[in-house]
């Protein structure tokens, strides 16, 4: 099997410091963060930021604030969320892809996310599509649902999209694909033998999720984005404890972990 390449959402757009006392939110605080986990074993960082007030921002500025803090300390692998969050206008989504970060998150389609709709109607994921190859970004494939498999092959036929793939399966969002394990070997039924993929569980499910990332030869994500839980009503004190225990687990498993310079060479990012 390939190293494992663990990828880590820091912050994301839902979670409060009234949920986590740990939650990082400043930019100083996220980059902070981001060099804990990587010394932790991970090698990718998706990024969120946060205004003054801790709510959910795709301001440039902050992203570059904290990439330019993460990369005085790190080799880490930066990947720029084009998500936002909810309500959010396409244009404030997809600003940092315009500070040419390696990685940028492309969903390829809508999904009830809770109570709200995640949307990324076909035109907008076009033109992010378009962006990403205008600044050489390398786009991961967030995948809520199978259908968005589809979407993104049918851009390929457009020339948005290039081999190699690199997909994410996000399960157990409530309104998206259920967290099983037949569900997640029904979507890798469904990509390019070629592709290299993460598997992101949600809440309860990350450690599970993760689990068959690594027995399956895929990738796994972690971090407080999906999941604020070491345990069972037993926060994590931070994101790299998470990293951690995946570390362990790895290895108790015989998988070995890919440093950063490897994981470019597992997705296809030169130089490596």
């Amino acid at each position: 099997m390939e190293k494992l390449m663990i990828t880590v959402a820091l912050v994301g757009a839902e979670v409060t410091r009234e949920q986590t006392p740990y939650l990082p939110l400043s930019p100083r605080e996220i980059a902070d963060e981001a060099i804990k986990v990587h010394n932790a074993g991970a090698s990718i960082v998706h990024l969120h930021m946060r205004d003054g007030l801790g709510n959910p921002s795709q301001d440039k500025a902050l992203f570059a604030e904290a990439i330019t803090y993460i990369q005085s300390a790190t080799d880490l692998i930066i990947q720029v969320s084009t998500g936002g969050a909810a309500g959010m206008t396409a244009e404030e989504r997809i600003q940092p892809v315009t500070l040419a970060p390696e990685m940028a998150s492309l969903s390829t389609g809508s999904v009830n996310f809770g109570s709200e709709v995640f949307s990324n109607p076909l035109p907008m994921v076009r033109e992010f599509a378009r962006v990403c190859q205008t600044y050489q970004v390398k786009p991961e494939i967030e995948v809520f649902d199978s259908g968005m498999i589809q979407s993104a092959l049918n851009l390929v036929k457009e020339g948005l999209l290039q081999e190699p793939f690199h997909f994410n399966f996000v399960l157990g969002v409530p309104g998206g694909m259920p967290a099983t394990a037949k569900n997640l070997l029904f979507l890798l039924d469904l990509i390019p033998p070629t592709s290299t993929w993460t598997v992101s569980g949600i809440g309860r499910y990350q450690l599970s999720m993760n689990t068959y990332g690594i027995l399956l030869g895929g990738h796994v994500r972690t971090g407080f984005e999906d999941n604020i839980y070491y345990r069972k009503g037993i926060l994590s004190k931070g994101n790299a404890p998470l990293v951690d225990r995946l570390v362990k687990l790895a290895e108790n498993l015989d998988r070995s972990i890919a440093s950063p310079r490897e994981a470019r060479k597992i997705l296809g990012i030169f130089p490596v």
